[in-house]
C-alpha cells in the first residue's frame, strides 16, 4: 500500500511541475482569454506563480481523491494542508534567495517551483500514511480551504490587491495587463 501511495505522490509532483510550466504560457497562447486568465499566469508576479502550483495540485487532488478516497479517507484535509504549504513555500523560498543574492535567476525560480511541489507532496505522503486529519469535520474544512484558495486565486487575478506579492517585477503592474 505504501508503494502504491508513493507512486501516486510522485506522479503528483511530475504532473504539478509539468502542468504548472505549461500554465505559465496558456494566457499568452490564448490571446489573453479571461477563461485562461482564471487558472494560468497573467504576469510574472509571485502570486501568479503560486497559482501555477495551486491549480495543478487542485486538479490532481480531484483525480487522486476519486481513486484513493476510500483507502485514505483523510485525503481532502491532508491535501489542503500540503497545498497550503506548497503555495506558501514559493514566496518564502523566492524572497529568501532573492533577498540574499539581490536579484533572481530563472533556473533558481524554476527550482523554487519544483522544490515547493516536491515538498508539498512529501508532506502529503507523510500525513496520508500516518492517517493524520481523519475526522469528518477536518475533511469538510479541507474541502472549504481548497475551494477557498481556488476562489482567491481567480478573484485576485481580476481584482489584485495593491500589494507587492501581486506586482509584476517587470511591468510593475498587477493582475491582467
Amino acid at each position: 500500500m505504501r508503494r502504491h501511495l508513493l507512486v501516486w505522490e510522485l506522479a503528483g509532483v511530475v504532473f504539478t511541475v509539468m502542468a504548472g510550466a505549461l500554465l505559465h504560457f496558456v494566457f499568452e497562447w490564448s490571446g489573453g482569454s479571461p477563461l485562461a486568465a482564471a487558472f494560468s499566469a497573467v504576469n510574472e508576479s509571485t502570486w501568479e506563480h503560486m497559482k501555477l502550483l495551486f491549480f495543478p495540485m487542485f486538479l490532481f487532488s480531484a483525480v487522486q481523491a476519486g481513486f484513493l478516497g476510500r483507502t485514505y479517507p483523510n485525503i481532502l484535509a491532508v491535501r489542503a494542508v500540503s497545498t497550503l504549504v506548497g503555495v506558501i513555500l514559493i514566496p518564502v523560498l523566492f524572497y529568501t534567495y532573492t533577498g540574499v543574492l539581490g536579484y533572481h535567476v530563472m533556473w533558481a525560480d524554476i527550482a523554487v517551483f519544483a522544490l515547493a511541489a516536491l515538498m508539498a507532496f512529501m508532506l502529503d505522503f507523510r500525513l496520508l500514511r500516518r492517517g493524520r486529519f481523519a475526522d469528518g469535520w477536518q475533511q469538510v474544512l479541507g474541502l472549504i480551504v481548497l475551494w477557498g484558495l481556488a476562489f482567491a486565486f481567480v478573484y485576485c487575478t481580476f481584482r489584485p490587491p495593491q500589494l507587492a506579492l501581486w506586482q509584476d517585477p517587470i511591468t510593475m503592474t498587477r493582475g491582467i495587463p
